[in-house]
């Protein structure tokens, strides 16, 4: 059994409990790789790296699902970059599938109107549709299309988390920004562990969509779910948004900032290999690039 800090400690003004996830295992294995992936057709290239990246650090059968929807100028992802998504993936395991759930008529009929005049992207919305789609299994692993794999993660998607809705790891910026200094819990949620069966039971999805479609709020589908949700933090090697350490198992090419010598933000993707070198010195996915443009792009 995994090992938890076996007192939960209650968060300040919160009726939410917080456990410390530490590094065991559970002997508890499940056939399959559960993965959801949210999106329009300019994350294709980053869903098909995360994937690829996935079947490199695992013998598991990938189970892949992606919510689409068409919302203004943004197109759904088409059928044809599935089919060859699960071929690329069937040369390593055949049992492998890929499911695209395009759900441009859920989202129509609940717009998040209190934030749609922000920087806010509509399309972040869509995981929170995934409790209306019967096809979304009772356990998933969310990433976001710019989240890359470099070690097995067994041990995260095995995790035991039966009173839990979610878990994730605290966002590098949310404890100035968003959440509590001292507890840092404000979690990031480009890699979230969901219990499905939970969140439907509990309408954690509905009440986050309620939330984005009446209240203005910064990163609104994010803050909804740190807000709602009761949630486990985990280690930062499962969604490592600096620098790549030696444990990293997940890392999210996610926005940061620089101070120096002005004040600015900086995006670096991972299908822009140029800038990976040039600006992160990122080099250690070379390899797995190369293999997605000389074969599959």
């Amino acid at each position: 059994m995994p090992e938890f800090d076996t007192k939960p400690f209650q968060a300040a003004q919160s009726s939410v409990y917080y456990y410390v996830y530490t590094n065991a295992l559970t002997e508890r294995k499940v056939n399959g790789l559960n993965i959801l992936y949210c999106g329009d057709a300019n994350v294709c290239e980053g869903i098909f790296l995360s994937a690829l990246s996935l079947c490199r650090q695992t013998t598991r059968p990938l189970h892949i699902f992606i919510l689409t929807a068409s919302i203004g100028t943004h197109k759904a992802i088409p059928p044809v970059f599935t089919d060859r998504l699960e071929a690329a993936l069937r040369e390593r395991c055949a049992d492998s599938r890929v499911t695209l759930l395009d759900i441009s008529a859920q989202f129509a009929q609940y717009l998040p109107l209190a934030n749609l005049g922000t920087r806010f992207t509509p399309l972040c919305m869509l995981r929170l549709f995934a409790d209306e789609v019967p096809e979304i299994p009772a356990r998933v692993l969310y990433l976001d299309a710019d989240v890359l794999c470099r070690a097995p993660l067994d041990a995260l998607y095995d995790m035991p988390m039966d009173s839990f809705e979610m878990a994730g790891v605290p966002d590098r910026y949310g404890k100035w920004f968003f959440g509590n200094r001292l507890r840092h819990d404000y979690l990031n949620s480009g890699v979230l562990l969901l219990n499905m069966a939970r969140i439907r039971e509990s309408g954690l999805f509905a009440a986050c969509r309620a939330m984005c479609r009446d209240k203005k709020m910064f990163m609104p589908d994010q803050s909804a779910l740190n807000k709602l949700a009761v949630k486990i933090k985990l280690p930062r090697k499962y969604n490592e948004q600096g620098r790549i350490r030696k444990d990293t198992v997940l890392k999210h090419f996610t926005t940061y900032f620089k101070f120096f010598p002005y004040f600015r933000a900086v995006t670096v993707k991972p299908w822009d290999p140029e800038r990976l070198h040039s600006v992160l010195g990122v080099t250690e996915f070379d390899d797995l690039i190369n293999e997605y443009t000389e074969k599959y792009k």
